[in-house]
């Protein structure tokens, strides 16, 4: 169900047309959660809040005001601020990444037959998010919301409340910074 006929049945009745906004938008809210903090029971935890709040939210939301409701960033908005306050609140020490860039090599991709394939794009896809990890907050959460949630930078400006250049220079330096611990990493494994 897209998102104008789920704020449609919202508006219509809220408690039934709840159910499908969950279907839709669970998995969305923990691939967030899970990516900016790192942790999954953490990641859960968020996500159910942020639809209880959600939920709370829009009991209190008139009509019109419903039925104009952009879901996708309104729901990014809330699962970053409840990300945020997980961090505060835990203030686990991470180790950041160097400020140096790397020569902008991407990781060779693996073939995509076989179990053995598998295997592999599950291993890099656990190295690159334990990468993202690392990441500074400020780059972390505009990196996840645009390329994990697919967040249009537009979108991404009205769910952080900065300026567009600014997220999308924020963006590209995440990337980066990635890009470089990912080499690092690479050449720490060849050392090996």
């Amino acid at each position: 169900m897209d998102d104008p006929t789920l704020t449609a049945a919202l508006a219509r009745d809220l408690d039934t047309g709840f159910e499908p906004l969950v279907r839709a938008h669970a998995d969305r809210c923990y691939a967030i959660a899970l990516r900016v903090l790192g942790d999954p029971h953490d990641a859960e935890e968020v996500a159910q809040d942020a639809l209880v709040r959600a939920y709370r939210a829009l009991s209190s939301y008139d009509h019109a005001r419903i039925r104009e409701l952009r879901l996708r960033p309104w729901l990014a908005t809330i699962v970053v601020n409840l990300c945020r306050n997980r961090v505060t609140r835990k203030r686990t020490p991470t180790t950041p990444l160097d400020d140096a860039m790397a020569d902008g090599r991407e990781p060779a991709a693996p073939s995509r037959d076989g179990p053995a394939a598998v295997a592999e794009q599950n291993a890099d896809r656990e190295r690159l998010a334990a990468l993202l990890g690392t990441l500074p907050e400020r780059y972390r959460v505009p990196v996840v919301l645009r390329h994990v949630d697919d967040l249009s930078y537009a979108e991404l400006a009205e769910v952080l409340g900065r300026p567009e250049g600014t997220l999308k220079a924020q963006v590209h330096r995440g990337l980066a910074m990635l890009r470089a611990a990912a080499v690092e990493a690479e050449l720490e494994e060849v050392m090996a």
